[in-house]
């Protein structure tokens, strides 16, 4: 048990890391991913309030009433465009991408791609 709970101790280590370099403003708001084993969210957040402006997640019900995906990095893509989406509707074109201390490949990188397409600019 103790390789899991240091697993998830070393990418809190590297949140924190990161984000002592990363903050959102309201021109240029951060656009953070959160991944578990089975789901993803991602959200647009203004550090300066406190305050998300925009979210998109698998577990909303837009996201499981689209034709099943083949696997989860085509699930994170589409959260990806979907997040990129909103915030394009809110006026918000420029983002800071944080990571959240989890490794830029896979679906976190799939998110990134996503919103890139959705126009968002980072």
């Amino acid at each position: 048990m103790g390789a899991v709970k240091s697993k998830k101790q070393a990418r809190i280590k590297r949140k924190m890391r990161i984000r002592k370099k990363i903050t959102g403003t309201a021109e240029r708001p951060r656009l953070n991913v959160y991944r578990s084993l089975k789901n993803i969210s991602v959200q647009v957040i203004d550090d300066s309030t406190g305050n998300t402006l925009v979210s998109a997640s698998s577990l909303e019900k837009i996201a499981k009433q689209q034709t099943k995906f083949e696997n989860k990095v085509e699930l994170a893509k589409y959260i990806g465009k979907l997040a990129g989406e909103r915030a394009r509707e809110k006026g918000i074109t420029k983002v800071v991408f944080d990571r959240g201390g989890f490794l830029y490949h896979g679906r976190v990188k799939a998110v990134s791609e996503g919103a890139r397409e959705a126009g968002l600019v980072f």
